[in-house]
């Protein structure tokens, strides 16, 4: 009883301060007058608690107004550092002084729990292991036609008979679901050779429905840490397994299961070592029960996530731009034509490729909703980034990649406008610099699936778009996002599926 009280003093003690700058601002000035507003004592905290659930977009409006598009923000706990939307500055993290911006213990502390010390929550040397043990795996011609291969059974045999019949029932679907069972079951067969049948109604296994559920769970209480008003008040309830941290542990606890479960099937099988990308992890001695898992989850975040997060985004935004959704249209049928092709029909690596306007329409979604909104590292000595700001060692210095799609200053005016056309230069899709649009990350740390995530969205959104139209109830209202690991939509993506006529399609 005494926790609970001490922490009732606590949430009213900041609620006073809170409500006494707020109602006493024409008195009590911010130190700053650009930027986040910084006060005496509490730093940014009363700003952050009223924008907390809100925090994407409190940051970006923030940073628009500021000169160079970055911001020094202060919490209690000696939570100090940078946020920017600078690419200068992205470049000089992620590429330029690199070892000098690792994820840092803060980070690593933070989500260990859950990504233990896989790939993307590791420094120093265990990051650059895995980093090469898996760049020999994305880097083979075997590997695109088995994710070629593998997208086309999946989409053939379990995403067009669901949304056919969909279409026939007219039962409203969750999009976003539809999506993150389809690339969930995709990353379990690229990855460790198991199919877990999650897209397929009538074989979804118990375990894998409920290690789903887990997984969303443990995403999104880990992010949460980041959000506590006063850290300290997050290590007191993990200490105690109260509120968010008693049920995160419960999602940790089936998310390690199914992961463990995954790892004794392979090393039953004594596979060969290149047959799939956990084998070569296994094949490793050295490596523990405890490090394979960490590596199971951390693919399974990268494949599962990111490509559903970035296609249900894709989907509404296509649902209020019915141009776009023509123009692609139109581009299928002249590579239908060109390559005497049926609709239905499987796709080639090469017809993939000349699909420029919807590979545009793609990274313009990307640009707009990045699966992965936001990404922090740590300081290790005192640094001057190139537009000026002083980062003192041990801050840390985060990269808005949501707000950075919606600076003027880098986008232009119409920044906040789904433009497909801004990508396309004499009728080809332009490469951007990652540094401006980092959302498979930059440098040393690119993300090693961008090639084979864009052939998987492509095949799915060419398959489902020629076949079908997407209804979108509320189509008109921006959706709202979780705060979570990845950019979900809150409430999923419910929509009416109906089959395209001849006449749409041509």
């Amino acid at each position: 009883m005494e926790f609970f009280s001490v922490q009732t003093f606590i949430f009213f003690f900041l609620l006073s301060l809170y409500l006494y700058f707020h109602f006493n601002s024409s008195k009590k000035k911010p130190i700053k007058k650009s930027g986040f507003k910084i006060y005496p004592i509490v730093g940014t905290l009363p700003e952050f608690l009223k924008n907390r659930h809100r925090f994407l977009d409190w940051t970006t409006e923030t940073l628009s107004n500021c000169p160079t598009n970055t911001a020094v923000i202060r919490r209690p706990g000696k939570v100090h550092g940078i946020i920017t939307a600078n690419p200068s500055n992205v470049e000089h993290m992620l590429k330029t002084n690199f070892e000098n911006y690792p994820k840092g213990n803060r980070f690593i502390t933070l989500l260990e729990d859950f990504l233990g010390r896989g790939i993307f929550n590791s420094d120093g040397e265990l990051w650059k292991l895995q980093r090469k043990t898996a760049s020999y795996e994305f880097n083979t011609k075997s590997l695109r036609n088995f994710v070629m291969e593998n997208v086309t059974v999946e989409i053939n045999t379990r995403l067009v008979p669901i949304l056919t019949k969909a279409s026939e029932t007219q039962q409203v679907l969750d999009l976003q679901d539809i999506l993150e069972r389809f690339a969930f079951d995709n990353i379990c067969k690229l990855a460790f050779n198991v199919d877990p049948s999650c897209l397929s109604v009538d074989k979804t296994t118990t375990s894998a429905a409920e290690f789903m559920r887990a997984f969303e769970d443990a995403t999104m209480l880990s992010s949460g840490r980041f959000m506590y008003a006063i850290p300290f008040l997050g290590k007191v309830k993990k200490f105690l397994n109260v509120g968010s941290e008693r049920r995160l542990k419960e999602s940790i606890k089936i998310v390690h299961k199914f992961a463990d479960s995954i790892i004794r099937s392979r090393m039953d099988q004594n596979v060969d070592r290149e047959a799939d990308l956990l084998s070569r992890f296994i094949s490793n001695e050295e490596n523990s029960p405890e490090f394979l898992r960490d590596i199971v989850i951390s693919l399974i975040l990268a494949g599962r996530d990111t490509t559903s997060s970035a296609l249900t985004w894709f989907f509404w935004l296509l649902s209020s731009n019915p141009n776009v959704e023509q123009n692609i249209l139109k581009e299928l049928e002249t590579i239908r034509v060109h390559n005497r092709k049926y609709i239905g029909e499987t796709y080639s690596f090469d017809e993939l490729r000349d699909m420029h306007y919807l590979h545009a329409a793609i990274s313009e979604a990307l640009r707009l909703y990045p699966p992965v909104p936001i990404d922090t590292k740590a300081c290790l000595k005192d640094d001057i980034l190139p537009d000026g700001t002083f980062v003192t060692k041990d801050w840390f210095v985060s990269y808005n990649t949501y707000g950075m799609g919606r600076m003027e200053s880098i986008w232009g005016k119409n920044c906040y406008e789904f433009f497909p056309e801004r990508w396309i230069e004499d009728g080809v899709c332009k490469q951007e610099t990652p540094f401006r649009f980092p959302v498979f990350h930059a440098g040393p740390r690119m993300c090693l699936g961008k090639d084979l995530a864009y052939i998987q969205m492509k095949s799915i959104a060419a398959s489902v778009i020629e076949r079908f139209g997407m209804e979108v109830e509320s189509r008109d209202k921006v959706p709202e996002h979780l705060l979570s690991l990845t950019l979900r939509m809150k409430g999923g993506l419910p929509v009416k599926v109906r089959q395209r006529c001849v006449d749409e399609i041509k």
